[in-house]
């Protein structure tokens, strides 16, 4: 399935795909909270920190991969199963809900994002929950050819990118994590930078171009990072949009990496 539809696909094929909702902030708001406001008709919430992360996993960052069985438990109550076509959004161009669509993706399983998501959608919004019928999903091993560790980001081989914002891979501000700055080598192709203001998908050519200018070329090993390994699937996603193929993430992120005296590197250059 291709990564990415639009809202016009959705009102053809919307009957037969689950829509999730993967709302989640950083700063504390309440993602659920925002979903029972208002969001698209049928969408059920999938809930980042309980489907989509383990952080009783200790010194793997904030977000650590769930099991693949905590994983299948999230999905199948959702309605999700093992043949599903599911489509996600969020309210932010698609950075968070790309977790969701990546590790189904990475699991053998249909799905992409909705482009623009929320911001897209003109109405009208549903509001409360929508009670999914639960169903099966069975667990699969994360492939291991699609994750890097500490020892990969480090080693320089391949392209290292860091999807987080400028201000933050250069050191100036680091709000959540223990040190401020990136991992040495690694270039900055900031996830959001992909979007244009309507929260919509540039044009592929213009990412593609994003992508060779950090050093990304067909057949190129490429890992993606961020602050906790969520918005750095959005760069995975985009890197298959530009057709340069399927890159590793690196679940732990900066949040991983800061929290060790691994050495760091500060500035606008890759260090």
């Amino acid at each position: 399935m291709h990564p990415l539809v639009d809202h016009a696909w959705l009102e053809t094929h919307g009957a037969s795909v689950v829509l999730a909702d993967v709302r989640w902030y950083l700063d504390g708001r309440d993602g659920r909270e925002a979903y029972e406001q208002g969001h698209l008709p049928g969408a059920v919430f999938i809930d980042l920190d309980e489907c989509l992360s383990d952080a009783s996993i200790a010194d793997a960052g904030r977000h650590p991969l769930p099991s693949p069985e905590r994983f299948a438990d999230g999905m199948g109550w959702a309605g999700i199963g093992d043949d599903t076509v599911v489509v996600a959004y969020d309210d932010a161009g698609g950075v968070i809900a790309a977790r969701l669509v990546w590790l189904l993706r990475a699991t053998g399983h249909q799905a992409a994002l909705l482009d623009g998501g929320l911001l897209a959608y003109e109405g009208p919004f549903e509001t409360g929950p929508v009670t999914p019928s639960p169903t099966h999903f069975e667990p699969r091993p994360w492939p291991a050819d699609r994750l890097a560790t500490m020892a990969d980001v480090t080693a320089r081989q391949g392209v290292v990118l860091d999807a987080r914002a400028r201000d933050r891979y250069r050191g100036d501000a680091e709000p959540v994590d223990a040190r401020a700055g990136h991992i040495p080598g690694a270039v900055n192709v900031p996830c959001r930078e992909h979007l244009t203001d309507q929260g919509t998908f540039r044009p592929v050519e213009e990412i593609r171009k994003t992508f060779a200018e950090a050093g990304v070329v067909t057949g190129s090993s490429v890992v993606s990072y961020c602050g906790s390994g969520v918005t750095a699937c959005h760069n995975l996603l985009a890197l298959e949009l530009a057709g340069f193929g399927n890159g590793r993430l690196f679940p732990g992120s900066w949040s991983q990496y800061a929290a060790t005296d691994a050495p760091l590197s500060v500035g606008d250059q890759p260090g």
